[in-house]
């Protein structure tokens, strides 16, 4: 049997395609991710309040490995932290512990959770609703009455790691982006 000269293009050709096809649920910073499924209802915007601008999350959603209620042992969110792109891939700000979303201008919002949604993926985190508050400086944040956490990709919990008392402590960092859309009222 002769090899045929082009197989390795080929080959390389596909693994190329693949990897292709496997980055293709990670949009670029800054540039919002197409919705994946409908909205849910849970949290739709609430009535009074309008779409102002979205931002892209992209980095870890951090969890430790603590005693769990009913015995045992578990991962238990901490918190995230990202940074957040606008148009063109710009850097707009911050995304922590609170939850909050901080803006380069210095404005802050501090987000309380109103309703989930599963995400149309289960190795993804839920969609959410959160309300806001100011709580900083004059600025892009300060009118923020919402947010929305949709089109969310990774950053689900480790499945294992977290069994004996001998992981208390012990944290992990699981890679996620999201949209963050930030409403106002009309």
């Amino acid at each position: 049997m002769r090899s045929d000269p082009h197989m390795p293009r080929l080959a390389a050709a596909l693994l190329g395609a693949a990897a292709l096809a496997g980055c293709a649920s990670m949009s670029e910073p800054g540039v919002p991710s197409a919705s994946m499924a409908p909205l849910p209802s849970a949290i739709q915007a609430p009535a009074g309040e309008r779409a102002a601008f979205t931002w892209q999350a992209t980095g870890s959603q951090v969890y430790e490995c603590r005693a769990a209620e009913k015995g045992g042992w578990a991962w238990q969110f901490v918190a995230p932290e990202a940074d957040l792109f606008g148009a063109g891939g710009q850097k707009m700000g911050t995304h922590g512990a609170g939850p909050h979303w901080t803006a380069l201008d210095g404005s802050r919002t501090i987000g309380t959770v109103k309703a989930r949604a599963d995400a149309p993926r289960a190795a993804d985190i839920p969609w959410l609703l959160l309300s806001a508050k100011s709580a900083g400086t004059a600025g892009r944040m300060d009118s923020v009455t919402s947010v929305q956490r949709i089109n969310t990709v990774g950053g689900v919990a480790p499945a294992k790691g977290c069994e004996a008392q001998a992981d208390q402590g012990k944290r992990a960092k699981e890679r996620y982006s999201a949209d963050y859309v930030f409403l106002v009222a009309r």
